[in-house]
């Protein structure tokens, strides 16, 4: 993985009391219309900003430090995957949903590497769009997380491609650091559970979970839980249709 987008750590928890504040960053007004209808009809959701291509976007998300940066792909000056790279190699505490048009999108895996927390279809139904922004917000789950699986799965290890599989990474030392609970924790982040799923698993309560989860990301200098799936599929820990590999 490409630490420079995740080096700064985990990014602070939100007030969950507070309404969550979204920019939405693409080049059509209609769509960006339509995501605005969507999210302010929500209590909890408030629209702070919209910009049209990715250099404002970067600009808009570095002076609103929104929640949530919903960001198209393919944009004029600057795209969706470098402007998501410069967000989140800022370290603010924007969080970023990729907008694609389909889920095995080698843009959608490429935004994941360069720090998004997520990636929706731009088709998305509206309940699962503002479920999505929720989700993201909180920290607490990876939207789409068997889709997610799938599209680590086709680009990270290359399974089902015509092209070589590449050596195996060696083991990250920072892997040391973690507890044996912790790589349990971490090897079933990877599988996409939630924390309630990781409780009932182990036998926690779902606060020894969040607990967990913030010192992996803290020890293993990740932005958030889809950044630890990121990290275990490009070091190793998962091999495609084999599991995890600890």
């Amino acid at each position: 993985m490409d630490h420079a987008t995740t080096s700064s750590g985990p990014v602070a928890e939100r007030d969950p009391g507070a309404p969550i504040s979204v920019l939405l960053v693409d080049d059509q007004p209609l769509l960006r219309m339509g995501f605005r209808l969507i999210l302010e009809g929500e209590p909890d959701l408030r629209i702070v900003g919209e910009a049209s291509d990715g250099r404002e976007g970067v600009a808009e998300a570095a002076r609103l430090q929104p929640d949530v940066v919903l960001m198209d792909v393919r944009m004029p000056a600057m795209d969706g995957i470098e402007a998501t790279r410069r967000i989140a190699a800022a370290g603010g505490s924007s969080r970023i949903i990729i907008l694609t048009t389909f889920d095995l999108d080698e843009y959608a895996f490429a935004g994941l590497q360069a720090g998004a927390s997520a990636f929706l279809l731009k088709d998305v139904a509206p309940e699962e769009l503002v479920q999505a922004v929720r989700l993201v917000a909180s920290g607490d789950a990876v939207v789409a997380p068997r889709v997610t699986q799938r599209l680590l799965e086709t680009y990270v290890r290359g399974a089902g491609a015509a092209r070589p599989q590449p050596p195996a990474p060696e083991r990250d030392p920072l892997l040391e650091d973690l507890t044996p609970r912790e790589l349990e924790v971490l090897g079933a982040m990877a599988e996409g559970l939630s924390n309630a799923e990781i409780a009932h698993r182990f036998f926690l309560s779902e606060a020894t979970v969040k607990t967990h989860v913030r010192r992996i990301l803290t020890k293993l200098h990740l932005r958030d839980r889809v950044q630890a799936v990121v990290y275990s599929y490009e070091t190793g820990l998962v091999v495609p249709s084999q599991g995890l590999d600890f």
